[in-house]
């Protein structure tokens, strides 16, 4: 069933957009609308105020989904007044005043943590930051686990980094307290963990949560199952009226 409604997909850190390929693939061979702008992991908030801006220039309604700290973006550009539903993939749904790095330390840390690379970086007026990416040799195990060696071994060298400010970063707004939300949650993720994930959804009143068996990228291993729980979604936004 093809809506008016847009899909708009926001990745997470250390990937790009075209970690949502296979879902953006079978949305497009549907007749959907959809697009996957970027996030630059420079600041949240910089990056929250992009996507709102970007979701602003869409006419029509748009259903936001974000993976993994593109979840937490999503909370506050979803404030967005076309924005009329929230799907948190494998990621943070935060609360009001929350950031990543504290809802995430209130749980067991997750395995990626051991592995990651920390580097400098100058910003654009040439202030010191440091950034992190997952090491190559790792990512396969702590993101793509189950993916073709080949296709992980791309991702795991064309990673987008993230800067560690942006994990303290407070979220001034969540979208969920007047918006509808639904969840994925991936069960043997080893970058968000499932107890992170499943906390924030509850917390949001999610409408419904998927579980599947899947690591972090389950935008990859499980995106027919994705699409067809973004299609169950705009269906019953529009039942909604």
């Amino acid at each position: 069933m093809t809506t008016g409604t847009t899909v708009v997909l926001v990745h997470g850190a250390f990937t790009d957009a075209s970690s949502w390929w296979p879902v953006v693939l079978r949305l497009l061979g549907a007749g959907h609308r959809v697009l996957a702008p970027p996030v630059f992991g420079r600041s949240f908030d910089g990056d929250c105020l992009y996507i709102r801006a970007f979701v602003e220039r869409i006419d029509g309604e748009v259903l936001l989904v974000g993976h993994g700290y593109g979840a937490a973006v999503i909370t506050v550009a979803g404030d967005a007044s076309n924005v009329t539903g929230l799907l948190f993939v494998a990621g943070y749904a935060l609360e009001r005043g929350e950031s990543v790095g504290e809802m995430a330390g209130a749980f067991a840390a997750a395995d990626v943590d051991e592995h990651l690379v920390p580097a400098m970086f100058r910003d654009e007026s040439g202030w010191p930051g440091t950034e992190v990416t997952v090491a190559v040799p790792s990512f396969p195990a702590m993101l793509a686990e189950g993916l073709p060696a080949d296709e992980a071994s791309v991702l795991a060298v064309s990673q987008r980094p993230i800067a560690v400010s942006v994990l303290d970063e407070r979220a001034p707004a969540a979208a969920w307290h007047a918006k509808p939300s639904w969840g994925v949650v991936s069960t043997e993720d080893r970058t968000v963990p499932p107890d992170v994930q499943l906390f924030g959804y509850r917390r949001a009143g999610c409408r419904e949560v998927a579980a599947f068996d899947a690591p972090h990228l389950v935008t990859q291993t499980h995106a027919a199952e994705i699409v067809r729980f973004i299609e169950t979604i705009l269906d019953e936004i529009a039942a909604d009226g």
